[in-house]
């Protein structure tokens, strides 16, 4: 399990544009949303690197991980 901060992540169409880019390339994919939170936590055959570039490229770039 991938866990992300999305910052930009607001709204239930922000859900959708990220589970159907994540289902664009693993439709076996599973995404868990915390929406107030800001925050997706995905089961992928794809790696975390993989997944942080998508989801940037799907204009929701992840906040760097907290120290």
């Amino acid at each position: 399990m991938h866990e992300f901060h999305l910052p930009d992540m607001s709204c239930g169409h922000c859900v959708k544009a990220i589970t159907e880019a994540v289902k664009a390339v693993d439709a076996q994919g599973e995404l868990e949303f915390k929406l107030a939170q800001h925050e997706v936590s995905i089961r992928s055959k794809l790696s975390h690197e993989q997944l942080s570039q998508l989801l940037s490229e799907a204009g929701y770039p992840p906040a760097a991980a907290p120290a």
